[in-house]
């Protein structure tokens, strides 16, 4: 851990503050110096909002949809442990796979989508969704979606099946519907679950490389440029190490005060109340 983790990450906040170049045979410290070069950065400003956008919305749909299939998945219905297994797939695939399966999904002659949607008459020509300006970023939010929904949906279901059964016998005696049992009973029982769900998909998905340099490796011109994309672009393509490093330490220090801010408000609301 102390040589492939701690040392690694020590020595990445180190180049930070300083001017190290890919190939250079040296470096020199310089302080702040790429840090104020950040503040004046449009590009990895624009790329920070796109990151932000990506984040909120995959993790929104995570949340939602694997909560509704935990809940599927939950209800004893028919061939529930056939779906169990299935619900697993897009997880098991590796990052690259699942771009290049869904670069041939999104093949604009030749791709899934396109001839179904040809076939229904809801478009009328083909679309280059993932080298668009106005379909890009949806496109490789919805694969974001399908590939963040396993994991959120096996631990929601965990955390359904912890819930005593007796709560919502008492509930549906008492004369309450499926709706108001969920409202009332499951997801305030769940509520801590969700929570770190939620907490660990939002870091995940800011933090997204693999899966979107596969499909789209930030194009077209930038509209897909996650955070992590631009760093890797600074850091491999032009070769500045120190700035590249820079620009990781401030997304780990702002996700970081993000999710620290998030758990203390959830702390606070779950501390009981003294009484007056």
């Amino acid at each position: 851990m102390l040589i492939l983790s701690v040392w690694p990450l020590v020595q990445g906040l180190y180049m930070g503050f300083t001017s190290d170049e890919l190939g250079a045979a040296g470096r020199n410290f310089v302080g702040l110096a790429n840090f104020q070069q950040m503040l004046g950065d449009t590009q990895f400003w624009a790329s920070f909002r796109i990151g932000g956008v990506w984040a909120v919305i995959v993790t929104a749909g995570v949340i939602v949809l694997g909560l509704g299939l935990a809940l599927l998945l939950n209800a004893g219905l028919p061939f529930q442990g056939v779906a169990r297994v299935l619900v697993l797939i897009p997880w098991a695939i590796p990052p690259v796979i699942k771009g290049v399966i869904w670069r041939l999904v999104y093949h604009p002659t030749g791709g899934v989508l396109n001839s179904v949607l040809l076939s229904l008459g809801i478009i009328s020509t083909p679309i280059d969704w993932l080298n668009s300006f106005d379909w890009a970023l949806l496109a490789v939010i919805v694969v974001g979606i399908w590939t963040g929904l396993p994991q959120a949906t096996v631990v929601l279901l965990a955390g359904l099946q912890t819930i005593p059964e007796e709560l919502k016998e008492a509930a549906a005696l008492d004369g309450a519907s499926s709706m108001q049992q969920l409202r009332h009973v499951t997801l305030p029982l769940m509520a801590p679950v969700i929570f770190a769900v939620t907490a660990l998909e939002f870091m995940w998905n800011f933090n997204s490389f693999g899966l979107v340099y596969t499909l789209t490796a930030g194009g077209p011109a930038g509209t897909t440029r996650l955070p992590m994309l631009f760093a890797y672009e600074e850091a491999f393509q032009y070769g500045h190490l120190g700035y590249a490093s820079a620009l990781g330490t401030v997304m780990v220090l702002i996700v970081g005060l993000a999710l620290a801010h998030s758990v203390r408000r959830q702390l606070r609301d779950a501390a009981p109340k003294e009484s007056s």
